[in-house]
């Protein structure tokens, strides 16, 4: 089963300095078909204008991971890092019993674009934590690299839920999605156009999938795509 989540169909909100789309019911954004997909909880697409930025706000019990687009985003944090993000790079804090963190663009003069992703955790109450990884040199071989994991196999950062997010920045082809039909996939496209069951995809859309085993997408132009294994 598939269901198509349109970029137009998301949530939107234009703060000047952020312009925000939402996926998910979050914030000012209430849509109580849409408040979530299994344990993925949040995915908002950030455009963050030179300077701006969100001031020193709390967290707890959340996976919470930044994937940058474009740009980059300085991030501060109540655990003492002080860390910029950059293309080619994945973000990860363990909110857990809470923290309390900053991100503005690190830049004036450019604006910063990433994906926000938060996924739930198998258990509540657990010790903060912050993780940090390229994968520059992996996403450059054009092919399907496991960022997050819950057991941080294959160098992936390891988070607390059955959950594997794969990235893919792809040149034109047809791929099968690492899917078994017993868990459920969220295919994000960041980049390009695809093509999924007779379904043209462009840059925002989304698909969720239950009951799929091994899924196919068609790559009608260099793509890029976040995919999401759950449980």
């Amino acid at each position: 089963m598939l269901k198509i989540r349109k970029s137009n169909e998301r949530g939107a909100g234009d703060h000047g300095w952020l312009k925000s789309y939402h996926t998910f019911s979050f914030a000012d954004y209430y849509d109580p078909s849409n408040m979530s997909f299994r344990t993925l909880r949040v995915i908002n697409e950030d455009k963050i204008a030179g300077g701006g930025g969100f001031p020193t706000h709390p967290h707890r019990d959340m996976e919470i991971v930044t994937y940058m687009i474009e740009g980059e985003l300085a991030h501060r944090d109540s655990m003492g890092n002080s860390e910029v993000i950059r293309r080619g790079e994945v973000q990860y804090m363990c909110a857990g019993t809470g923290i309390a963190h900053s991100e503005f663009n690190a830049h004036q003069d450019k604006e910063a674009h990433l994906l926000q992703i938060w996924i739930m955790p198998d258990k509540t109450q657990l010790k903060p934590g912050y993780g940090q990884k390229s994968f520059m040199d992996e996403f450059s071989k054009g092919h399907l690299v496991k960022v997050l994991s819950s057991d941080g196999s294959d160098g992936s950062v390891k988070i607390h839920q059955d959950a594997k997010l794969w990235v893919g920045w792809l040149k034109p082809q047809t791929l099968t999605l690492p899917l078994s039909s017993h868990r459920h996939g969220w295919l994000q496209v960041v980049k390009g156009e695809i093509e999924m069951a007779g379904n043209l995809l462009k840059a925002g859309d989304a698909v969720a999938m239950s009951n799929e085993n091994d899924p196919q997408i068609s790559l009608k132009n260099n793509a890029e795509i976040l995919f999401f294994d759950l449980a």
